[in-house]
């Protein structure tokens, strides 16, 4: 039943059906920056279907580009949908929004669509279509076929990265495998010779564990990078110098994004318990607490546990 209160929630209309919708906020207050997050947006033949992020990064093309050729896409979970096109448009929106008001302007309302996110996320990439160095054809691009951008099984198991799409790194990247004088890597950016040349990296890199291959990086501008999982990535020694994770709260969190000289220590809060905060949210609105009561009581407020 929460399942399907949260989806009929995120629904266009949502907060009209409360009395809440932005007509009347901003009646009350006309500077009022609203913010409205949807998958499919507030209007459009879609707009009152259900969707997940999977599906609007589908729709919007986003998806087209994560796998290998003859290979189902494989979406990043929520990364470029609910988070990148979403949530991040969201608050940049509601940030300009809040600037034009501060600045003299009305209050507006942000519809943050995360089909309208996740495609304006590929614009570089329609870039690179248009000029031909991204073909519609998956495996055939310089982001997603080259032998020298890509991700390779080493003999453990575990995985390493490469990028040397520029010409200097690439010349590095085959003077650290021993390759330069390798007629099958003279061509980088002859896309025939391509299969053959990521079948020899497939063989050389699974030769041996990643941890050989990430000595035979070290220090160079080869740009290459392991392949880890979030807990391997706590102890490597430029995240850790960089305190981009931290346990709190018995759980692993990643610092704040970006960050700001201003605040060089910031830290986040500790997570709440459920309905702690209600009151003191409902204060701040001006609303009593006798209304505030009356609110959870009817089951317009959820409190949850912890009052």
């Amino acid at each position: 039943e929460s399942c399907d209160a949260l989806i009929e929630g995120m629904r266009p209309g949502a907060m009209e059906r409360l009395g809440l919708g932005p007509d009347v906020c901003l009646t009350c207050q006309p500077k009022l920056v609203y913010g409205r997050m949807t998958g499919w947006g507030q209007d459009g033949p879609l707009a009152q279907r259900a969707g997940h992020d999977i599906n609007y990064i589908a729709l919007s093309g986003a998806l087209w580009y994560a796998g290998q050729p003859g290979e189902a896409p494989l979406a990043p979970p929520t990364l470029v949908g609910d988070l990148g096109g979403g949530a991040l448009y969201l608050a940049l929106g509601i940030l300009a929004g809040i600037l034009h008001a501060k600045a003299g302007g009305e209050g507006q309302v942000i519809d943050a669509a995360v089909v309208d996110g996740s495609a304006n996320l590929m614009n570089l990439l329609l870039s690179l279509n248009a000029s031909g160095a991204m073909p519609t054809e998956r495996g055939q691009g310089l982001l997603d076929g080259p032998y020298w951008y890509g991700t390779y099984r080493c003999a453990d198991g575990r995985y390493v990265s490469v990028g040397s799409l520029e010409p200097r790194f690439h010349a590095e990247l085959l003077a650290r495998l021993a390759l330069a004088d390798d007629p099958a890597f003279a061509n980088p950016m002859d896309r025939a010779a391509w299969p053959v040349a990521r079948e020899r990296l497939e063989t050389l890199f699974g030769s041996q564990p990643q941890a050989h291959w990430c000595r035979v990086f070290d220090g160079s501008d080869a740009c290459f990078a392991p392949v880890l999982d979030p807990h391997q990535a706590v102890s490597h020694p430029h995240l850790a110098a960089r305190n981009v994770y931290r346990v709190q709260d018995e759980v692993l969190q990643a610092a704040a994004a970006p960050r700001f000289s201003a605040f060089p220590n910031a830290r986040p809060a500790s997570v709440s318990v459920s309905g702690q905060d209600w009151r003191a949210v409902l204060g701040t609105c001006g609303i009593s607490e006798t209304e505030a009561g009356q609110w959870v009581s009817s089951g317009v407020v959820s409190a949850g546990y912890g009052d």
